[in-house]
């Protein structure tokens, strides 16, 4: 046998079996990896259950929106209570609900006694209502007036 041969066959034979064993070890630290991500996911899906019957549960809690809290407004269903609402929001509700038919913002604003002149004073009252409509609390008509769901 050729000696040069034999020698470049030993070498290759050793990066092989360097190359296995770093492979090896790659493996062992991806299934330990994975081993990891699955406990986790399963610890997630428990924290993510008792998380859904806590809120479920409770009435509508303070979120937080550029550092101050704001209070979140829920969607209406069936286990769902007016009552859960701020009461800033039940009042809303009251005044459309007395209204004779469908109200504009300026309307509400007026009853509330929001300084209707003031456009600034008027927005976020609006923004109230638009919140409400979307959570199916209210019914925006597709003239902006605001009436209450059947």
């Amino acid at each position: 046998m050729d000696p040069e041969l034999l020698e470049r066959i030993t070498a290759r034979r050793g990066e092989l079996d360097e190359l296995e064993e770093q492979l090896a070890n790659q493996l062992a630290e991806v299934r330990a990896e994975r081993d990891e991500l699955a406990g986790a996911e399963k610890v997630l899906e428990r924290m993510s259950e008792q998380l859904a019957e806590e809120r479920a549960s409770a009435g509508p809690a303070p979120g937080q929106v550029g550092g101050r809290a704001v209070m979140m407004i829920p969607h209406r269903t069936s286990g769902v209570e007016e009552t859960m609402l701020p009461p800033d929001y039940q009042r809303i509700l009251a005044v459309v609900r007395e209204a004779a038919g469908p109200v504009m913002a300026r309307q509400v604003g007026e009853v509330l006694g929001v300084d209707v002149s003031v456009r600034a004073r008027l927005e976020p009252l609006r923004g109230k209502l638009v919140r409400l409509a979307d959570r199916s609390w209210l019914r925006k008509l597709p003239d902006g007036r605001f009436t209450t769901r059947l």
